[in-house]
């Protein structure tokens, strides 16, 4: 059983009756027209390995089936809504993402379409995950500049180096995290406020940690030494139980674009 995704990306002009169909699917196609919305709707779909081609699912066939019965979805509500002036909530976008999993789910032979994911924007999207449509999973990325000491001093220098290696230094060094903050709530439920969720994890989690020595500025870390792992699991303990009726369900922090470390709390499936 293997997991393949394929991202899809699409412009919608809301005050058009259409948009070119382009031909250029790396930018997005639809093209669009003029200042449009840029959407890019990720689906994933697990299911075994075909033994003669080597492949779960050619990838055109994602974005054939995606472009002919999800991206008019899309483009319907956001000309429907949009184009009349109406807010679309979170829970509108959800209802896309339902519809179009019911217009997918057998387009694929063996494989089964796993996730929809639309990203809002580049920091930002809205997850379905398809055995449970009716929750949703709402992410931001937020960002923070830090340093952090990579050293054990009841280590020797020696075993400081072998462990940690180019960055064990006493003295510390920095990075420019992202930190990406991921919600679960129920559909029915109440709305989430994009705004809220904002305050809460800049109050209680990047307050603490931008613009800080992690060692020295933040308790929590004067004896647990700032790993990036460390770092998830702090972010947790500072966010837990504190989204309403929203439920938390992961951290991750990066600390550069090749290093990063998922929590999901002690009990929270994985998404």
């Amino acid at each position: 059983m293997v997991r393949l995704g394929r991202l899809v990306r699409f412009s919608i002009n809301p005050f058009l009756s259409e948009d070119s169909p382009g031909c250029n699917s790396y930018a997005s196609k639809p093209a669009g027209e003029g200042l449009t919305i840029f959407l890019e709707l990720a689906a994933e779909l697990v299911g075994p390995i075909h033994s003669d081609t080597g492949l779960l699912v050619n990838v055109s066939e994602i974005d054939r089936a995606v472009r002919q019965f999800a991206v008019p979805m899309f483009a319907k509500e956001i000309r429907r809504h949009l184009g009349q002036g109406q807010h679309m909530p979170l829970r509108t976008v959800l209802q896309i993402l339902r519809s179009a999993h019911e217009h997918l789910a057998d387009k694929f032979e063996a494989a089964r379409v796993d996730r929809l994911a639309v990203k809002l924007n580049p920091f930002r999207k809205l997850t379905m995950d398809t055995k449970a449509p009716g929750r949703m999973y709402f992410s931001e990325k937020f960002e923070f500049a830090a340093t952090h000491k990579l050293w054990n001093d009841t280590f020797s220098k020696r075993q400081n180096f072998e462990v940690f290696g180019k960055c064990a230094n006493p003295t510390g060094h920095g990075h420019n995290y992202i930190v990406e903050v991921t919600v679960c709530t129920s559909a029915d439920g109440p709305a989430l406020r994009v705004g809220e969720f904002e305050q809460i994890v800049d109050s209680r989690l990047m307050e603490l940690v931008d613009h800080k020595n992690l060692n020295l500025d933040v308790p929590e870390f004067r004896e647990r030494i700032a790993t990036v792992e460390n770092l998830a699991v702090f972010a947790w303990e500072r966010l837990s139980d504190q989204f309403g009726s929203a439920r938390l369900h992961s951290i991750t922090v990066w600390e550069s674009d090749r290093t990063y470390c998922t929590y999901y709390g002690p009990s929270e499936p994985h998404l």
